[in-house]
């Protein structure tokens, strides 16, 4: 297994580390990515995940794995379904998740990107998501997760021609946050990931949670997002909160 995952501080770095074969995921590497998420949800030393390859982010699936684990209905379905719960369970942390990314960002390098919540990338990243070179139907859930990024005129370019676009274009269409230069970019999301540790957890938590209503299209009015505002004047977050900011100094929270 080729994923490795470290803690620095309040940041854990998950780094696809398989530079031979420009960090393509495995069958056995998707399966493995919700049982290392769940280190770090459960951990309460960190704050924030940064997903990061070595020199390219990831070239996406194994394509040699799939005559023989995608062989079939079956098996494509096995394997799509590990694909997917590798995604969803990037998708739905309640810590912050940046991506750095340099290199190439294609496939489900593209997917795991765009189930963080920032992409930072480097100047000459290149990205794409190429099933229709494959014939390939791309999964529902990350295909509306590429829509809300970009728009369904460049999500249905993207897909339609499985062309890559360079960082420039990313940046221009909400594909990514900030450009960088390919030596900075893991620093930048890293100092990211810092900023947003020593945040209040119960702000970004629910920030989260409301972002991801307004885009399943789920109300923002009503008990569940008022639960959310009462649990957080009640929580000790808020309090330190307030008493920082009247003391004129930083919140420790």
């Amino acid at each position: 297994m080729t994923l490795n995952l470290t803690c620095d501080g309040a940041v854990a770095v998950l780094t696809i580390d398989r530079p031979e074969k420009r960090n393509a995921m495995t069958f056995e590497m998707w399966s493995a990515l919700p049982s290392l998420l769940d280190k770090v949800a459960t951990d309460p030393t960190v704050g924030a995940l940064v997903i990061q390859g070595t020199d390219h982010f990831s070239a996406g699936a194994d394509i040699s794995e799939f005559k023989t684990l995608r062989a079939d209905p079956a098996g494509a379905k096995k394997y799509s379904e590990a694909v997917h719960a590798g995604e969803r369970a990037i998708a739905t942390l309640a810590k912050p998740t940046i991506a750095a990314i340099t290199g190439v960002c294609v496939g489900g390098g593209c997917e795991i990107a765009l189930a963080c919540d920032l992409r930072v990338a480097a100047h000459d990243a290149r990205f794409g998501i190429t099933p229709a070179k494959l014939g390939i139907i791309y999964n529902a859930t990350s295909t509306k997760r590429l829509v809300d990024a970009v728009g369904p005129a460049w999500a249905s370019q993207i897909l339609f021609t499985a062309d890559l676009v360079d960082a420039e274009t990313a940046l221009r269409i909400g594909l990514v946050n900030e450009l960088h230069t390919p030596d900075t970019v893991t620093t930048r999301a890293r100092k990211l990931a810092e900023t947003m540790a020593t945040r209040s957890q119960v702000s970004i938590q629910g920030a989260k949670t409301i972002v991801k209503r307004i885009t399943e299209g789920l109300p923002t009015e009503g008990e569940a997002v008022e639960a959310l505002y009462e649990s957080s004047v009640t929580s000790p977050d808020y309090a330190e909160g307030v008493q920082a900011f009247l003391e004129k100094r930083p919140p420790r929270f």
